[in-house]
């Protein structure tokens, strides 16, 4: 039986909320940590919704929600965090926003063997395990969205990861998590995202370029080659701000033009158009 039991999620968005669920639902003492009595209402009302599609979907019962909401617990103080075992970041895609709260999370961190885990989706893990003083424990773990749904997470480990930290935790996310793992070396973008971001990024270009409607590429790569969802509905899901942020990264890292982030991509943000959590991106949504 894998040692992890007590966890932490540090930011309750789209993805940290997700993270929660996913630890709630294996039976893990989970700590949502946000901002402030508004933001933690927030979270609460982000996975009670999930909670019951997973129920309405015949994905879970009834009894393991309300099992699930047993192992929840809320809070706005990164000092209620000092017991755990194991915390991930969650926050936005920004890296200055990500060292200020792992450099916070390791000051409050009673158990010198805590692991502290990023959920970022490019940003290196380098770069963010040495603004603590346990680089040799902090690593990436990152989760797909919808995390209680998606069954991959990627492992990253930096130049100061400790093997053992990286197999404790490989362990903890198969076994008790239930997830398929792959591990990655420390590189913008890592594996998914390193093949998945220029696909998107072309896709994005060809609709600027008025060849073809957002509908129609959708289309196209659903009926002609299979994918369960088209480039840019997929864009909208993620969110088309981590989209950019993503690629920004990427873009620093190697110089590649394929990583540039497209002019209506970058005009589409500031304008607040984001996809599905903003009600509109390439296509429209009922906002989440």
């Amino acid at each position: 039986m894998n040692d992890i039991r007590r966890v932490a999620v540090v930011g309750a968005g789209q993805m940290g909320a997700g993270i929660a669920e996913v630890f709630a639902r294996a039976g893990l003492d989970t700590i949502v940590c946000e901002h402030g009595s508004a933001a933690l209402r927030a979270a609460r009302a982000r996975i009670d919704r999930s909670l019951h599609r997973a129920v309405d979907r015949g994905r879970i019962s009834e009894q393991q929600r309300t099992d699930a909401w047993a192992h929840l617990l809320f809070a706005d103080d990164l000092e209620a965090l000092a017991d755990r075992q194991l915390v991930v970041e969650a926050v936005v895609e920004d890296e200055r926003v990500k060292t200020d709260v792992l450099g916070a999370l390791d000051k409050v961190l009673a158990d010198d063997d805590a692991v502290l885990a990023t959920n970022t989706s490019a940003i290196p893990v380098t770069r963010l395990g040495i603004a603590t003083d346990r680089a040799a424990n902090v690593l990436g773990l990152h989760f797909f969205n919808p995390a209680p749904v998606m069954p991959l997470v990627e492992l990253v480990s930096s130049l100061h990861t400790d093997p053992t930290v990286l197999n404790r935790v490989h362990t903890f996310a198969e076994e008790v998590l239930g997830k398929h793992v792959i591990r990655s070396r420390d590189r913008a973008g890592f594996v998914v995202n390193a093949l998945l971001i220029p696909y998107l990024l072309s896709a994005i270009r060809l609709a600027e370029a008025g060849h073809a409607t957002a509908q129609d590429i959708d289309t196209g790569m659903v009926h002609g080659c299979a994918h369960p969802m088209g480039p840019l509905q997929l864009a909208d899901l993620i969110g088309l701000d981590t989209v950019q942020a993503i690629a920004k990264s990427m873009y620093e890292e190697y110089k590649e033009p394929l990583y540039a982030p497209p002019p209506l991509l970058t005009r589409m943000v500031e304008a607040g158009l984001l996809g599905r959590k903003s009600g509109r991106g390439f296509h429209p949504h009922r906002s989440a």
